[in-house]
């Protein structure tokens, strides 16, 4: 049975310039100048150059027009104005609140009693045109990645270059119709890796569906001998042993590759989990023997896929957002040129409103014309506030984390990060934790001793026995060094390195070091271990 309820509800909508900062703030630097480029061709009352020249020709047009009218459009639309609040918060977070600063909103839209008293309805009240719906509808469109989306950096793929280069090596191969077609299903069936992971006899289902060729697996197999011996060495493997036996195969065949062979057909489950003891007794291996035969395995490429021709991964540009210069103990911190663009409002549509407003007739075509250019005007005024907010936002946030951590960008000593959180920036700043972590997000800074990502500096606090909070970077870093100089025939525990983090005053537990030492990429004791 349905039934009418009568409900009342306080909800916060957010509008199109808001959001549209929202978005700018977010994305990177070099997402930046693909967003700016797509917004200029979009919008042509948008260009590039400095704003200063046309705001100086619209005073001088002022003074000479002392009868302007009242709805004056370089009035209405001062970008003073527009400009967002410095102290701008997500209002989308939960976090957001009552307490958050005002933002400015639209020009207020005129009510129908207006737009009836008009004299004359064939003119152009400007103010009917300060409509919300239709600056939104135009602002709503493609404003970059929403806060869902992945916005990694623009990568390079050039995973066509292994498959190119195959597919040549298969052609001077010397083979039969039926047989380059069978190589081509199975350089088809290469993965990223260079492995073949997919079933033989599922490959002849795939030939017979898709090429109706009926193919045996022992002829399959016979191909995939030939394309294993194409370059690089390793590929098109099934699995890892039989990825590095192909690799020992192309080398010359001394005693140590032969125990390297006999080591990975005979003793792989043994290797694998670095039983060497084992792996000797069952061999009948001598030590040196032993030791020799395992450096030649870890010499091998267990993924041949990223070796071959620009190889089959992804390269990856890091562009940074600030750059911080040390001048004589005096830190700099400036935006990357690319987040500080110059773009100003067309002059050229400036003064087509400018026209208009002075107009005798203004009729219906005309009108329609200035709807246009009015959107246009709004929409690059609206950009260049968010520009210019999002730069502001940018560098006060940079500055509060240089300011909290001073002695590492001064000399550079990772155990020298202070426990940092969004929380601490955030008050710093008055801002909501929302905006710190969408600056923090995707953004990173070149100083004097390398490019590092802004979540970097923000790390947890380990109590100490001296009453003060470390950073969980330092104690990495103490990890790092303590694992990096242990005995490899005898590797640490993590019981040990516990026991040594806390003779040392911090008070760490056992799982914590386990987690640290998972976040560093480090194995257990036992697959360090080493001859």
């Amino acid at each position: 049975m349905q039934r009418l309820d009568l409900r009342q509800l306080l909800s916060q909508k957010l509008s199109p310039q808001q959001i549209q900062f929202i978005k700018l703030l977010q994305i990177p630097t070099a997402e930046l100048e693909t967003r700016i480029k797509e917004e200029m061709e979009t919008n042509p009352a948008l260009e590039e150059g400095d704003n200063d020249e046309p705001e100086e020709q619209e005073e001088r047009d002022d003074d000479d027009n002392d009868e302007a009218d009242e709805d004056d459009p370089e009035a209405e639309y001062d970008s003073d104005n527009a400009t967002l609040d410095e102290d701008f918060d997500d209002p989308a977070d939960p976090a957001d609140r009552d307490d958050q600063p005002d933002l400015p909103e639209p020009p207020p839209e005129p009510t129908k009693d207006d737009a009836a008293d008009s004299p004359d309805n064939t003119d152009l009240d400007l103010s009917d045109y300060l409509n919300d719906d239709e600056i939104a509808g135009y602002k709503m469109q493609g404003d970059g990645p929403g806060d869902e989306e992945e916005r990694d950096l623009p990568l390079a793929d050039t995973s066509a270059g292994l498959m190119d280069a195959l597919l040549d090596q298969l052609h001077f191969a010397g083979l039969d119709e039926q047989q380059e077609a069978i190589g081509l299903q199975l350089i088809g069936s290469i993965d990223g890796d260079g492995y073949i992971r997919r079933d033989l006899a599922a490959i002849a289902n795939d030939l017979a569906f898709s090429q109706n060729m009926e193919v045996a697996t022992i002829e399959i197999e016979a191909v995939l001998r030939v394309v294993q011996g194409f370059d690089p060495p390793g590929i098109a493997a099934r699995t890892l042993p039989e990825c590095l036996l192909l690799q020992l195969e192309r080398r010359p065949q001394d005693a140590t590759t032969t125990n390297a062979e006999r080591i990975l057909e005979e003793a792989f489950e043994e290797f694998s989990k670095k039983h060497y003891v084992r792996i000797q007794q069952k061999l009948d291996l001598e030590e040196d023997e032993l030791k020799d035969a395992i450096g030649l395995i870890l010499k091998l490429n267990p993924k041949p896929g990223g070796s071959g021709p620009s190889g089959m991964g992804k390269i990856q540009y890091l562009l940074p957002d600030f750059i911080l210069t040390n001048d004589n103990g005096s830190l700099n911190l400036t935006l990357n040129a690319r987040n500080a663009p110059e773009l100003r409002v067309s002059p050229a549509y400036t003064e087509m409103f400018r026209t208009y407003d002075k107009a005798a007739k203004k009729d219906v075509k005309l009108k329609e014309a200035v709807t246009f250019v009015k959107q246009k005007l709004d929409s690059a005024k609206w950009f260049i506030d968010a520009i210019r907010q999002r730069q502001n936002t940018l560098l006060r946030t940079m500055n509060a984390i240089v300011d909290l951590q001073r002695d590492f960008f001064v000399e550079g000593d990772e155990s020298k990060l202070r426990p940092m959180i969004l929380k601490d920036i955030a008050q710093r700043i008055s801002m909501d934790i929302s905006t710190v972590s969408r600056v923090a997000n995707s953004k990173s800074i070149q100083t004097e001793f390398g490019i590092y990502p802004l979540k970097y500096f923000f790390s947890e606090g380990i109590a100490t026995d001296s009453g003060e909070d470390a950073s969980s970077r330092e104690v990495k870093s103490i990890l790092r060094d303590l694992i990096g100089n242990e005995s490899k025939e005898r590797p640490l525990s993590d019981d040990k390195l516990e026991k040594m983090l806390n003779a040392r005053g911090y008070n760490i537990a056992r799982r914590t070091v386990a987690k640290y030492r998972e976040q560093l990429n480090l194995p257990v004791a036992r697959l360090r271990k080493e001859l």
